[in-house]
């Protein structure tokens, strides 16, 4: 009990702290450590590490809302993510579905007016998969106040493979000249298609990389690596990085 009230004392302070002129417009996360802390728990299926890292990525949003923030993009599932074994890609699947299934009617999605959007090779997908998203997709399309970006099926490198190959067709039909090509043309071809850059990127689980994750979106962005396990992630965990996020110099360059 004595540790829940300094804890929230703690959040206060954390809130009070942060300036709302200068929260980070796009907040970019590697959700890392779903596994982990299944095996942690000891007899906790795996596919329930996935269903409460769920539960922290809604906590998340509801937390950037709050914040002001207005974009906020979450590395779901990439493509090397389809070689683990059948029995944990199949339970991602269902939770996608089911997930996605939710959102239609998710009050706090469409009363917050957030835009759903996927990125990736979704091609990728079940069908089952692919016909959740668009219902997901579809129904919150209208709005433009915030956006909830999930990266699925995706690699950054097979991304930018993409965006070459789409930008050497128009070449080759004679669309655009080699000279038209800049970094303008080449975000419009991405699949977070112009999407602005993540001032911050947060990946949990003390793991200090992006594995693949928004290559070239990620140029000059302020990475953050957080020890906390997804599942266990708290709001002073994400107060931090903004804190921290807000308390550095931000340079464009060397």
């Amino acid at each position: 009990m004595a540790s829940n009230f300094l804890y929230k004392i703690y959040e206060k302070n954390l809130l009070r702290k942060l300036d709302p002129n200068r929260m980070p417009k796009h907040v970019a996360i590697i959700m890392d450590g779903n596994r982990r802390y299944t095996k942690i728990q000891g007899n906790m299926e795996v596919t329930r590490g996935h269903e409460l890292g769920v539960d922290t990525l809604e906590k998340v949003l509801d937390w950037s809302i709050d914040l002001g923030i207005e974009i906020v993009t979450a590395y779901a599932f990439s493509t090397a993510n389809f070689n683990r074994s059948d029995e944990e890609v199949e339970g991602l699947m269902n939770l996608f579905i089911k997930n996605f299934k939710r959102i239609v009617s998710h009050e706090k999605i469409h009363k917050n007016k957030v835009k759903v959007k996927v990125v990736g090779r979704t091609d990728l997908l079940p069908d089952s998969v692919r016909e959740a998203i668009a219902e997901a997709e579809e129904s919150t399309a209208m709005y433009e106040e915030r956006l909830f970006n999930l990266a699925i099926g995706y690699d950054g490198r097979l991304e930018l493979v993409d965006a070459f190959k789409k930008i050497a067709k128009e070449v080759k039909e004679g669309a655009i000249e080699i000279d038209d090509i800049d970094e303008e043309l080449v975000n419009n071809n991405l699949y977070t298609e112009g999407l602005a850059d993540p001032n911050l990127i947060i990946r949990t689980s003390g793991e200090e990389r992006l594995s693949g994750f928004l290559l070239w979106q990620s140029s000059y962005s302020e990475l953050y690596f957080c020890d906390s396990l997804w599942p266990e992630l708290r709001k002073v965990d994400y107060l931090r990085a903004i804190r921290d996020y807000q308390e550095r110099d931000r340079r464009f360059g060397i």
